[in-house]
């Protein structure tokens, strides 16, 4: 019984200091100015925001691998979707946020999962490379080709994935959003930074400098 009273009154001990500090601590910025008391208001709210865009970007778009990193996109995209639809979806490859003309392997292998991942979330992903039939050859059978003229001339109205990467010290940044083809809205966006921490992303990218070749001569 002794126990259960001490208990107790260490709990309403605790509580009632909790209430005290939070009191004391919502005083520090209680203000006789309203106009002030507003500012301080806004500034309270601002750095709540700011904590919470740390803590995303601790846990969501900050990821060190790449599959990660393609996991982030794919759920950012679902969750900030702006509205719900069955409409197709098409996804292009990731280009280099400098030139929207070109691509690596890297950029080929994100859209190539994002299919996956954007799939296994809901998208009505179509595959626009499907050829008008199968080709086939003594090494195997072949639907999907990237020659324009074994493709279809048009397909159905749709929505666009389309996504940059851009290659800092460290790390890589991509941005993706899904865009309505005739209006341009975007329909929904994500962005993750890949942070693989290699000094050299080279070997990434497939775009590393040949060896250094020595010449050796006879000498005289």
């Amino acid at each position: 019984m002794l126990k259960t009273f001490a208990k107790t009154s260490l709990v309403i001990a605790t509580v009632l200091l909790f209430t005290a500090c939070s009191s004391r601590e919502m005083s520090q910025y209680s203000y006789k100015d309203s106009n002030v008391e507003k500012e301080n208001q806004k500034v309270q709210v601002t750095k709540q925001f700011i904590q919470i865009a740390q803590d995303r970007q601790a846990n969501v778009t900050s990821q060190s691998s790449l599959e990660a990193t393609i996991n982030s996109l794919a759920t950012q995209m679902m969750r900030n979707k702006k509205m719900n639809t069955r409409k197709p979806v098409l996804i292009t490859s990731f280009v280099r946020l400098d030139n929207f003309k070109k691509t690596t392997e890297f950029g080929r292998i994100v859209s190539e999962s994002m299919i996956n991942e954007l799939s296994n979330r809901g998208f009505n992903i179509i595959e626009y490379r499907g050829q008008m039939a199968v080709s086939v050859n003594e090494r195997g059978e072949y639907f999907i080709t990237r020659n324009p003229y074994k493709l279809k001339d048009e397909i159905p109205n749709t929505y666009v994935v389309v996504g940059t990467y851009s290659r800092q010290f460290g790390k890589v940044m991509l941005n993706a959003r899904v865009i309505d083809n005739i209006t341009g809205k975007i329909i929904s966006s994500s962005r993750a930074t890949y942070i693989h921490n290699r000094r050299n992303d080279c070997i990434l990218f497939k775009d590393c400098k040949p060896a250094r070749k020595i010449k050796i001569i006879k000498e005289k």
